[in-house]
């Protein structure tokens, strides 16, 4: 098997943590030769890992991508409104690209990285990890297979769980909208593809309502501060910052804010970062449930709810067919059969890979686009990702105008009625 080599663009936890590792694991099939990467401390440590000479370690992705090109494939895991312009260089440099989602917070700029994928006859996937989940498949399978019918109705539960919506969306780096993408594309962007994926069709039209209801200053307990070791009411708060990151069970997460796990620098990291700021003062905008209804060509409809005040961190799916129902839940697929009333029930291994196997698994799938790329649509190629990214804007638009009903037709055309020549850019 041919080795592929790679350059990352961001050595944060999904550049480092989702996916480079797959390097470390199959190294005959992948070498990382070059990284770009603003922090210091991240950058010597892969450097280190990953053996890359000095030389080849560059603090921003334009000295990187300056460079004639150095490998096969670009990895780029910057911050969501960091993605349009590397993406476009290294197209350019004509490197095949997997670029972590969203694809971007902008329409158009998601519209002109598909145009320039496209090109520069190079491939540009996106990391969409669901579709490559050994549970998300068998659901797929099952639908092609006809086991239920024709697809009548979909319901998608996006649980995302308390302490890791308080993490990340709160306290974390996807906690405004200005700064990130809407909650809809940074986290949901994944529930927005796999529900295009699964029904195989357009989706015609979409409404959404939500907000952020809790976390903001008018929930405040009264005695609250501005951060949680500060706080006198700090021990009656389910949303401790202390109870988290000093806990056995979610310690690790505190690698967003202290490389080095000791007691001393995680709570020097809740003293000084924003992961130990209180909840209801952390300037975040992003709303903490909403719900999309969506409508397909066929007429069969799909109802998606994510909600941050959930116990367990979780997706669960109920499919309803014309001759049959599938539910998912955790590692289990249930299926219901109407005519014979036989319940069959799949239980799906654990695995080893984050997101149920998915980030190693779409690894593995781009390696092989590559070695066999010959200009043809791949599974979460740039011309499906935008698909299930303008059913995702158009949700954030219905919900900031009242949940107005919007027309994916119309809504795609305005978009393209708007697009300069990328020879213009």
């Amino acid at each position: 098997m041919t080795q592929l080599t790679a350059v990352l663009i961001g050595a944060g936890a999904r550049g480092v943590g989702a996916y480079a590792q797959f390097a470390l694991d199959y190294p005959y099939e992948l070498k990382f030769v070059a990284v770009a990467e603003p922090d210091q401390l991240r950058r010597e440590k892969f450097a280190r890992e990953y053996e890359i000479p000095a030389d080849q370690c560059y603090e921003s992705w334009e000295q990187l991508l300056d460079e004639d090109q150095l490998a096969d494939i670009a990895l780029i895991c910057t911050m969501d409104k960091m993605h349009y312009e590397p993406t476009l260089k290294a197209l350019n440099k004509k490197y095949h690209v997997l670029l972590e989602k969203p694809m971007s917070p902008d329409p158009r700029e998601c519209l002109e990285m598909e145009q320039a994928a496209r090109d520069n006859n190079r491939l540009l996937s996106i990391c969409h990890v669901l579709r490559y989940t050994p549970f998300w498949r068998t659901i797929k399978q099952l639908l092609q297979e006809g086991r239920i019918g024709d697809i009548a109705s979909i319901q998608l539960n996006e649980n995302v769980g308390y302490w890791h919506i308080a993490h990340s969306f709160v306290r974390g780096n996807w906690n405004n909208s200005n700064t990130t993408s809407p909650m809809i594309l940074s986290k949901s962007c994944h529930d927005m593809d796999v529900l295009s994926w699964l029904m195989e069709q357009p989706c015609i039209r979409v409404n959404s309502y939500g907000s952020l209801m809790h976390f903001n200053i008018a929930n405040a307990p009264e005695g609250s501060a501005e951060r949680c070791l500060d706080c006198k009411v700090e021990s009656t708060c389910p949303y401790s910052a202390p109870r988290f990151y000093l806990s056995k069970q979610y310690t690790n997460w505190a690698r967003h804010f202290t490389p080095e796990l000791t007691k001393e620098n995680i709570v020097r990291g809740l003293r000084e970062t924003d992961y130990g700021r209180c909840v209801y003062r952390s300037d975040n905008n992003v709303v903490d449930h909403q719900v999309v209804g969506m409508e397909f060509a066929s007429g069969a409809t799909a109802m998606f709810s994510m909600c941050g005040f959930t116990f367990d961190q979780e997706r669960r799916i109920q499919i309803m067919g014309t001759r049959g129902e599938l539910r998912g839940d955790d590692n289990t697929i249930t299926l219901y059969d109407f005519l014979t009333h036989q319940k069959t029930e799949i239980t799906i291994p654990a695995q080893t890979s984050g997101h149920g196997g998915g980030d190693a698994g779409i690894v593995r799938s781009f390696l092989n686009d590559v070695r066999n790329y010959s200009s043809q649509e791949t599974l979460t190629s740039a011309a499906a990702s935008v698909r299930s990214h303008l059913m995702a804007f158009a949700a954030e638009v219905s919900r900031l105008e009242g949940g107005k009903s919007i027309e994916l037709e119309a809504f795609a055309r305005e978009l393209l009625a708007g697009l300069q020549p990328l020879q213009a850019r």
